[in-house]
């Protein structure tokens, strides 16, 4: 006889940090003279971005894709016009080309390739595109895009576990979506893609509070695996094969 059946299915993880660094190349470094507080200030990056980032890589062991310049230069989330700040666009047009060239392309590249790739290979997909917000006071945002129920499940999982130890964290459905992730949502079947942006407030990480920031870290590293763990995603049925 033949039958037929769901199966519970690993998730791979990719997690993304757009706003990294507040670096810039020798080769621009002019356009910021006389302006070197606004790049090392929340305008040029996202404090605490890059390293909740590397602890989520390491914790999972998996490559961490993110920018390596300062959004001053070219925001990587943006498109078009958008991307360029008022110090950027003091360069020529070929050079700001050249820049998306050289820094964009390659990142949104590997993105592609990344998702490509782990959707090949495994049944589903959760992308954690990872910011911290200097807008916000001990708030972390868990923010998923329209037509993402794959993304809600493994964001209320998390949230309900972030809540149970005492954080103040809020799910948003069908949030507003970055150039970036909005061109990636079209491009891969949110069925299978999970994306899912987490903004962590910078007091965190900045001032200590209202928890140390070590203390938040571990708890968003511990807290992810099992939380996607409750999420049972399952694959089409497929026949089974033997006697009949």
């Amino acid at each position: 006889c033949s039958a037929s059946w769901k199966f519970k299915v690993m998730t791979a993880f990719l997690f993304s940090c757009d706003n990294a660094t507040c670096a810039v190349p020798e080769a621009y470094r002019e356009i910021f003279r006389g302006s070197e507080d606004a790049l090392t200030s929340t305008e040029g990056w996202e404090p605490g971005a890059l390293n909740l980032s590397q602890g989520f890589a390491m914790k999972f062991r998996t490559p961490l894709v993110h920018g390596d310049v300062t959004r001053l230069l070219i925001d990587l989330g943006k498109d078009g016009d958008a991307r360029w700040s008022r110090f950027a666009l003091k360069l020529p047009e070929a050079t700001r080309a050249k820049i998306a060239d050289r820094h964009e392309r390659p990142y949104r590249a590997m993105l592609h390739q990344r998702i490509t790739e782990d959707l090949r290979r495994h049944e589903a997909l959760l992308h954690v595109m990872i910011h911290t917000d200097p807008a916000t006071d001990g708030l972390i945002l868990l923010e998923t895009p329209a037509g993402a129920e794959l993304a809600e499940k493994f964001a209320g999982a998390w949230r309900a576990r972030l809540v149970a130890a005492d954080l103040d964290v809020r799910q948003v459905r069908e949030a507003e979506a970055s150039a970036l992730e909005a061109s990636l949502a079209a491009a891969f079947p949110l069925g299978k893609y999970a994306q899912l942006r987490i903004s962590v407030s910078q007091t965190y990480f900045l001032q200590g509070r209202p928890w140390r920031w070590e203390t938040l870290k571990k708890l968003l590293l511990d807290s992810l695996a099992p939380a996607v763990g409750e999420v049972a995603v399952s694959a089409p049925e497929s026949p089974a094969t033997g006697p009949s």
